[in-house]
Order: C-alpha cells, then sequence, then structure tokens
C-alpha cells in the first residue's frame, strides 16, 4: 500500500509539473499587457480604449493571430491611480512577461509607467496620452514611450486657430482644470496661438478636478467681453461648467478637446445646453471612409452601441502594436517591437493613417466636431 502512495504521489507530481510547465509555455500565444483605469475618475475612457483594443484583438486572432500565434491579452485595472497604474506595469513586464504595455488612457498615469518601461525594455503605448511631455521631454526621446494620438500643443493651437478662423472669434474667456497636466498644457497652448492670430483673452479662470459648483466662475465671467469660453479639462467637470454656464445665460460658443467625449458629458450638461459646442478629436462617426464604417459596424455588432473616439483609438492602438509585433526583426522581445513601432510609417487607422516620428508621435489631422442638442451635427478634419 505504502509503495502504491508513493507511486501515485510520484504521478501527480510529475503531472502537476508537466501541466505547470504547458501553463507557462508561450510558444503558442504573444502577450500584450493592458493597463487602463476600469474604475475610478476617469473609467469612461478606459473601458472604451479596453472595447475597442479586444474587438481589434478578436478580429487578429480570429484570422489566424501572428505568423499562427494568437494574442493573449493580460488586463489589469489601474483603478484611475497612477501608483497602481506604475505597480500593474511592472507586474506585466516582470511576472506575466508581456512583450508591450497598452495604456493607461491618461497622460499622467501613462508618464508614471514610463520609468518601469525603460528598465525592463518593454515598450508602452497609448491611444489617448496627449501631454507634451509624454514621448519627449528636455532629456529626450523616451525610448520605450509611444502614442498614436496628437499631442496638446495641436489641440491647443488648432482650437485657437479653429475659434478665431472658423468661428470669427477674438475674445476668449479660458476656464481651465488647474489640478491637470492635460488641462494646462491646452490652455497655454490655446492662449498663445488665439493671441498670436490677433485674438485676446478676457479672463482665466481655475477650477479643480472634483469641483461641481462652477457658479462663482460663471458669476465673475458674466459682465465681462467675451465671445467665446475655452474649457480645458475632462467631460465631468466640462458637462456641469456647459449646463451652469447656458443657465446663468451665456450662450457663447464653448471649445474643448478630446476629454469631452463621453456619454457623461450629456448626461452632465442635458442636450439643450449642448448647443454651439466644439471640440478637437481623433475620430468622427459622420466619417464616410469605408474603414471607419466597416468599425462602426463590427463594434455595434459587438457591443450593441455607437463607437467613440476612444473606442476607435483603442482599436487603433491594438492593430498598430500588433503590426509592430508582426513587423519585429528576429525574436518578439520588447527591443525588437520598440524599434518596429519606432519605423512605422503609413499606418491606415480608423482615427487616421500616420508615420511615427522622430519623437515617438504621429504624424496625423484632427477633427473638430460640433455638437447641436448633444449630438454630433458635424466634423471637419484639419491637417498639420
Amino acid at each position: 500500500m505504502k509503495k502504491l502512495l508513493c507511486a501515485l504521489l510520484v504521478l501527480v507530481t510529475t503531472m502537476s509539473f508537466i501541466f505547470t510547465g504547458c501553463s507557462g509555455n508561450n510558444d503558442n500565444v504573444i502577450k500584450i499587457g493592458i493597463n487602463y483605469e476600469l474604475s475610478g475618475e476617469v473609467a469612461s475612457y478606459g473601458q472604451a480604449s479596453v472595447d475597442g483594443i479586444k474587438l481589434a484583438v478578436e478580429e487578429i486572432n480570429k484570422a489566424g493571430g501572428i505568423n499562427g500565434k494568437l494574442i493573449e491579452l493580460v488586463e489589469y485595472d489601474n483603478k484611475s491611480d497612477k501608483a497602481e497604474a506604475t505597480t500593474l506595469a511592472t507586474k506585466l513586464m516582470t511576472r506575466n512577461k508581456v512583450v508591450a504595455v497598452l495604456g493607461p488612457a491618461t497622460s499622467g498615469a501613462f508618464k508614471a509607467t514610463i520609468p518601469v518601461a525603460n528598465e525592463n525594455k518593454i515598450p508602452v503605448i497609448s491611444g489617448s496620452a496627449t501631454a507634451d511631455d509624454v514621448t519627449v521631454d528636455a532629456n529626450g526621446v523616451k525610448e520605450y514611450a509611444f502614442r498614436i494620438c496628437f499631442n496638446d500643443s495641436y489641440q491647443g493651437i488648432a482650437m485657437g486657430q479653429y475659434a478665431l478662423n472658423n468661428l470669427s472669434k477674438t475674445k476668449a474667456v479660458i476656464i481651465m482644470d488647474s489640478s491637470s497636466d492635460y488641462a494646462k498644457g491646452l490652455a497655454k497652448n490655446f492662449n498663445e496661438a488665439f493671441k498670436a492670430g490677433g485674438g485676446s483673452i478676457a479672463a482665466e479662470e481655475a477650477y479643480v478636478a472634483g469641483d461641481t459648483d462652477f457658479n462663482a466662475i460663471i458669476t465673475k465671467i458674466k459682465g465681462l467681453d467675451f465671445d467665446v469660453i475655452f474649457i480645458p479639462g475632462y467631460y465631468q467637470e466640462a458637462g456641469l461648467i456647459i449646463k451652469q454656464a447656458r443657465e446663468q445665460g451665456i450662450d457663447v460658443p464653448i471649445l474643448g478637446a478630446d476629454g469631452f467625449d463621453s456619454p457623461v458629458l450629456l448626461e452632465l450638461a442635458g442636450a439643450s445646453n449642448l448647443n454651439d459646442i466644439y471640440f478637437s478629436n481623433h475620430y468622427s462617426s459622420l466619417d464616410k471612409d469605408p474603414s471607419v464604417q466597416s468599425f462602426i459596424s463590427a463594434f455595434k455588432a459587438e457591443f450593441n452601441k455607437e463607437p467613440n473616439a476612444f473606442n476607435a483609438l483603442g482599436y487603433d492602438l491594438a492593430k498598430f502594436v500588433i503590426a509592430g509585433i508582426a513587423n519585429a526583426e528576429g525574436e518578439v522581445t520588447g527591443e525588437s517591437v520598440k524599434t518596429a513601432l519606432a519605423d512605422t510609417k503609413d499606418f491606415v487607422g480608423v482615427t487616421g493613417s500616420f508615420s511615427i516620428d522622430e519623437n515617438h508621435n504621429p504624424v496625423k489631422a484632427i477633427v473638430v466636431i460640433q455638437l447641436t442638442d448633444g449630438v454630433q451635427s458635424s466634423s471637419e478634419r484639419v491637417s498639420q
């Protein structure tokens, strides 16, 4: 009996070793990390991005993957927290052995993961981190950081020029989230571009993320002479600012950036208050390009809803990174994928075609969307 038990124990131990070895075998899969804000303050951006990523990966896997290897997503929720994003980046790279990490969505959280990327030589790529210093700063290009969206400088400059040249406005008020690098970058570049084009800034007012009552700011600016408002910030506060401004009788055009792009903006502001609203973005469902319309159809079939810009950016992000993996020379490693991403030319995506420049940024066009009763009523593509 003892011999039988011993034999069984050896057999179980051996089988356990075999199955453990099989489960850790990466020969038939390529792992990509997902480090996104799936809960917390900006979960709307993170979840939308991940939905787009998953649709793209599903399509690629159904088509056979990359050279017969399937893409395996290793997904974590950073809870809209920078420190958690850093911890998860480390986990994905050292424990899960991914060859690239997608996300986070926001600039601050994404930048927090870059030192980990440099240390482990694994590229991190965002579809929506727009701060100017995401991929390059005073020390030079951040070797393992990439993005596929335009940066805040371009958004801010483009909206300043749009206010002047397309809307014929010359006197602006800026209401900015002073706690956000994203908002501060947008405000600075709008201010400079607007004044360089002959406009003037009637006032600059500030709030902090999480604020809900903006009536004091609105009352303060009501007596000033202005014909346009620029709100660089996210949808949570922007929706309430717009609602309260309209309720106080301010009916001038209100401009924003891609942080406006969330269904929550409509919920907070109300449809009747979302007229004469313009914001820069990466994508519009009004685009009649066949590839855009094909993406919209596939997304609606999968999720039973219209895709937004973050869905589209997530979709393009996954396709961009997987194309980099497919083009990597030799063994697929973080290093070889990084090199392939940096060499990308003429990538065709639903948010526009682009090549990666020397600063790991895409060279692409911007879209300005108009809302009428809270619904996209027109879009205009503005080239760099």
